[in-house]
Order: C-alpha cells, then structure tokens, then sequence
C-alpha cells in the first residue's frame, strides 16, 4: 500500500520516472558492505510445539516427556510368480504412546505410486499396475466399506484436530486409497495410552521390465527373480512435531516408519530360495539337511560358506525342502520396516562378522548364478562395514544381515540391503541410520544419506589402512554455493526437485568437514558417537542433533548451523594484504560470502633466521612453519575485513596460506595466497 501511495504520488506531481529512479538507494557490492550475521537457527512450529510439551529441549535429549507410536504386524503374504502378484494379509496393533486421542488413522499404501494417476518425482515406474489393492479393511473388528472410499481428506487428522471427521459424519471411512498416503476416518478416537488393532487384506503386482527408473521402481526380473520392498500397507508416522506424517511418497525421498515388531509369513513355490529381515524361524520346514548342516558352520570364520549353490542345487527337494509350496516364517524385534527376496535359483552363501562387544553374526548372500562376480567381495566389504561402524558410532544392533539380489543395486531395509559388492559400504551403514536412528528421510534425507555419505569416506579410508582425510571437501562447497537449482539442506527433501541429490546426499559430508576445521574432526567423531547412543530407536529430528553436538562440542554452534542448514551461502575468504612492521605482520583477511568463518592462516618462514615466537593461538606444524587461528567471532560485528595481527617474533616469513586445509566455501582459492601466485 505505501508503495502504490508514492507511486501515485509521483504521478500526479509529474515527476518523471527516470528521475523517481535516481532517487532511490543503490544497494553497495555485497563485498564491501557490512553484513548482519545471524548467531541462532529458526525455531518452527513444531520444533516450538515439542519443546512446550516437554518431549524435546535445548539438551538435544530426548526430553522427559518424549513418546513415539509403535507398531507390531503379523504378515501372512504369498507370490505367484506366474501373474507377478503378490496376496496378503496382516494385522497391525498400534500403541498409541501420544497424549493425544487420534481421530485418524494414516496408511502408507507406497505400491500405488505404481498407478498411472500417482503423484510422483523423478522415479518412473517399469510398469504400470494397480498399485496397491485393499479387498477388506476392519478396525478394532469394525469393517470399513471400500466400496465408499472418498478422495483424500483436506485435513491432516491430528490427534487434537477432527481431520476427515467431517467428511464422514462420524462413519469409519477412508479416503484415497489411489494415492500413496489414506486416511481412515474414526467415529471413535484411539485414546491416548490405549491399542488399536488394523485388520487389512490386499494384493499387489511387482513390477519388471525395462523402463524403470529410479530406485524401487523395478522389483522382479521376468517371473524368475523377485524383490519386494515397500511392498505392504504400513501405518504412518504420528509424532510429537507434526502429528500425522502426510507427506506423499514420490519415489526419491524414503522413509519415517514406526518401530515395532515383524512377524512374516511368506509362501512360494517350492525350492525357491526366500531371504529378508528378520531371523527364519521354521528352517527344518523350508530347507534341507544339507543346508542346515552348512549354516552351522557360517561362524567358524571369515570364509564364504556355499549354503545353496543356484547352479547345482535347483527346485524342491535339492535347493529346499520337499513340496509345491513352502512357507518361510520369518521374525524380527525393533525394526521399522520388512523387505525380501525370492528367486527360483538363487546362490546362497554366508560368511560371518564379529560385532565389538557382542561377537560374531552371520552375513548372508543371494544373488543369480550369473550375477556371482558381483557378490566375490561382498561379504568381506559388508564385514568391514559392519566391524568398523559397530566401532565408529554403536554396536550393529540386529542379528543378522542379508545382501539380495535384484533390479534395485542399492537400497536399504533393516537387517536387509538389496546391493551387491558395490555399494555393500553404503548400504550397510543405513542399519544405523534410519535404521537405528528413525530419522524423517521425507523432510530431513540429509540426516540419513548425508550421514550416511561422510561415514563412508572415514570406513573407505580405514579399508585401505590410512588415515581419512577430509581436507578440500568443506572449501568446494564455495563452487556450488548461489546455485539456483540447490535447495537448502532444511527445505523439504520430498520437494527439493532437481536439487535433490545434492542436498539429500552430497552437501553434508562439506558441511561436517569445516565443522571438523572449527572443532577438529575427531571431537566430531565423538560427539555423534554419543549423539548414536542418545537416539537408538527414537526419531530424533534436526534440532535435536543440533542442541546435541552444541552441548557435547561445547560450543554455541547456531551460527554454523544457520548458514549451512538454512541458507546456500558461502565464505568467500581472501588474503588483501599483509604488512610487517616492528616484528608484528598484520594479515588483512576478507570474507565476501554472508557465512562466517574462523580465520586459519598457515605461516611459512625461512629457514634460517631469529627465533620463532610461540603465539597462545597458534601451533607449530614443523621447525619453520606455524598454523594460527581466531575464532569465528571475529565476524560476529557484521564486519567483512579482520585484521590478523601475529607476533612471532623477526623470523622472515615467505608464505601465508589462508585456510591451508580446505574446510571453508570458497570459490576462487587463488587469492587465499601471500604473496600473489
């Protein structure tokens, strides 16, 4: 409204345009005005909500108050290799741990972004089906009718709020049942403290082919080899920020799925090799003595033992026990989801890993015969991934792991990654994150691909037996820093769009290497090591890990954590001049980026000449050259050029590098050195 009144101002006193132009402010170079540095991270809604409730504080613990909704299945589910089609059952019981009663019931129906309607990203499905069908749908015994299924509900369904309540008139109901995420209508809410059960019956088809894009979008080879994932009706994700998780699946981004127990049943013809999460629990039905003989000797040592050979050993009787139709039985404790694998000739073979503290489990391996060079290293590759995270960030907490086979070469469920020898590092080490640490990958992908990502480079390093290095990584951010194709790190990852695999995977191993350059890379280390152990199990979000590593490194970080979290900024650091005098050589440093940074100057001297001065903010790195810092907030005044000023002493200095380890984002490097290159 001012604007249009001076406009019209203007207008009608017949100033001209040009000179109603000149009038206004011109904005000064971004380089040389001041800046407003921000010193806290935004606190959302959600965050402020969690916080009032006492389920989440400034500790990064979880707060007193903390709960989280549970969920148990009972799957009994069978293949038909011939339509591709899988038909199932389950029953759900869902523990309502929250202080709300729940008026609403959200499904993660994920099959259906098989649908040609479906709403989804850049993933392409190789086939078109019909998605996930539901034939019946009861809760607490009370049928739902299908046949009335509505489109989606415009409300989220909170616990306090009535959600799709009055779209029904208080019938149980449901709404889109065509789309990834339906909402079940309750005329009676799930009372605070109490367990509802969910009673669902359904089929849906794998699809296979060869147009297939993205990651789960293809999940069989012919009718011959079958890799179900994401595969069931699942109960969303209702927790103390947001109520119902009702983001959509879109295919990139994954999971935010409630902890509970699996107990699966799963029948297939006969001789088909069947592998998942969880612990067999009927292998005297299902294999054959030969096989139970062999998996005996799986923790004697690091060899790979032949369980099923899928050239040899083929159809029942030889590659499983007798019978048309088999049932494996299958159960698994604490996890968050299920997934599995079956092929008519499956290589079975298994080798073992000694978990630090708890000793040794199996690894096992099914893939096709001909696909064997790709499985030669896998479990030596799996066993040093699950050795050496067990020591990095906590103990591998489930029994058993299982590479599988299949048109999906990377991609991780609990106890089960569908991978074989080349991504075993990567996959292996998402059975901490999500999988120990339930992370919302819908929103947050960082917290759990980025992680994951940087985990990577410190167990690459220890496989070839040298030290990880992670120098240079946090610098080349400044290459990508003002790109307008990236999203921030804290925009949604289900709707970073093109950018998505930058901020979900690549940007968080830069950000934690210049927060190794602040607070030094092993104190990282350490602090997410306990940040591990605070959240085994729960759903810790953004802010959490923050408060964390701010109390464990015991530094008010938020700055930090601003400009890399919430914004796309850069340092822009440079060298502008450097004058001695009287024994003292003072070093211009400025910073043309919005982010802050500490000032790191390696100092190189003559070789001969006086004493080298010893300096409270400096170290030596050899007899003649010396590694000086101040601290980030030198730049906390909004100025945008510090004076170093350094004293050590009339030793001539021939070089002066800043950030001689790469840690902090900057784009033109060539200016980071005295004298002039």
């Amino acid at each position: 409204m001012i604007k249009r009144v001076i406009l019209l101002s203007l207008l009608t006193t017949g100033v001209a345009v040009s000179a109603r132009q000149n009038s206004l402010p011109i904005r000064k170079s971004v380089e040389t005005s001041k800046r407003s540095i921000r010193l806290d991270v935004p606190m959302t809604n959600s965050i402020r909500k969690a916080f009032a409730a006492g389920t989440r504080d400034f500790s990064g613990k979880p707060g007193p108050g903390y709960w989280q909704i549970e969920a148990d299945y009972t799957i009994n589910a069978s293949l038909d290799p011939a339509t591709q089609i899988i038909t199932g059952s389950e029953k759900i019981s869902m523990r309502n741990n929250s202080k709300d009663d729940l008026r609403t019931i959200v499904l993660r129906l994920d099959h259906n972004i098989f649908r040609p309607e479906a709403q989804r990203g850049s993933s392409v499905p190789a086939e078109a089906t019909d998605g996930m069908v539901l034939t019946s749908l009861k809760v607490d015994g009370q049928t739902v009718d299908l046949a009335a299924a509505t489109t989606p509900f415009s409300g989220r369904g909170g616990g306090g709020g009535g959600g799709g309540n009055a779209n029904t008139g208080g019938k149980l109901a449901v709404s889109g049942l065509t789309q990834t995420i339906a909402t079940i209508s309750l005329p009676d809410p799930v009372k605070a403290g109490t367990t509802a059960g969910i009673e669902i019956a359904w089929r849906t088809k794998l699809p296979g082919g060869l147009n297939g894009r993205g990651h789960r979008m293809t999940q069989r080879f012919d009718s011959k080899l079958f890799q179900p994932t994401q595969w069931y009706p699942r109960i969303g994700k209702y927790d103390d920020l947001r109520g119902w998780e009702t983001s959509p699946y879109l295919g990139p981004s994954e999971f935010y799925n409630n902890f509970g127990k699996f107990d699966v049943s799963l029948t297939v013809p006969g001789g088909w090799i069947v592998s998942g999460t969880g612990v067999l629990q009927n292998p005297n039905e299902v294999l054959t003595a030969t096989a139970r003989q062999r998996l005996s000797t799986v923790l004697n040592s690091d060899d790979d033992v032949v369980i099923v050979s899928g050239e040899s050993e083929k159809g029942p009787g030889k590659a499983t026990a007798p019978g048309d139709k088999l049932t494996w039985h299958f159960i698994a404790d604490r996890v968050n989801d299920f997934a599995w694998a079956t092929a008519e000739n499956f290589t079975w073979k298994a080798t073992r890993a000694t978990i630090p503290g708890k000793g040794a489990i199996p690894i096992h391996m099914v893939y096709l015969p001909e696909r064997s060079n790709s499985f030669e290293r896998a479990g030596k590759v799996a066993r040093h991934a699950l050795e050496f995270y067990s020591a990095l960030w906590a103990p591998y907490p489930f029994p058993q792991l299982t590479l599988q086979d299949g048109p999906s070469a990377g991609m991780e469920y609990p106890m089960v990654i569908n991978s074989n020898q080349g991504a075993a590092d990567h996959e292996t080490a998402h059975q901490w994150w999500p999988m120990t640490l339930g992370t919302n990958e819908t929103r947050y992908g960082w917290m759990d691909e980025g992680f994951n990502q940087y985990m990577n480079i410190l167990s690459a390093a220890d496989s070839r037996g040298t030290p990880y290095n992670l120098d240079g990584l946090g610098q080349s951010y400044g290459r990508m820093s003002g790109n307008e194709s990236e999203a921030p790190m804290m925009w949604s990852a289900n709707d970073a769009g093109s950018g998505y695999s930058y901020q979900t995977y690549s940007k968080t191993p830069l950000m934690l290497s210049m927060l190794g350059g602040v607070v030094g890379d092993q104190a990282v280390v350490n602090a997410m090591k306990k940040y591990t152990a605070a959240w085994s199990f729960k759903h810790p979000s953004p802010w959490d890990y923050i408060f964390f590593m701010d109390n464990e490194l015991g530094q008010d970080l938020e700055w930090f954590w601003y400009y890399w979290l919430w914004t796309t900024e850069s340092v822009e650091g440079s060298i502008q001049d450097v004058k001695t005098a009287g024994g003292k050589t003072t070093v211009t440093v400025h910073q043309a980026g919005q982010m802050p940074s500490p000032v790191v100057l390696k100092v190189e001297f003559e070789a001969e000449g006086a004493a080298i001065k010893t300096l409270p903010n400096a170290k030596m790195i050899d007899a003649t050259t010396a590694e000086i810092t101040w601290p980030a907030s030198v730049w906390f005044d909004g100025s945008r050029s510090y004076n170093a000023v350094m004293n050590f002493g009339d030793r001539r200095i021939k070089k002066i590098t800043l950030d001689p380890h790469g840690r902090f984002p900057d784009a033109n490097t060539a200016d980071n050195v005295w004298p002039k290159q």
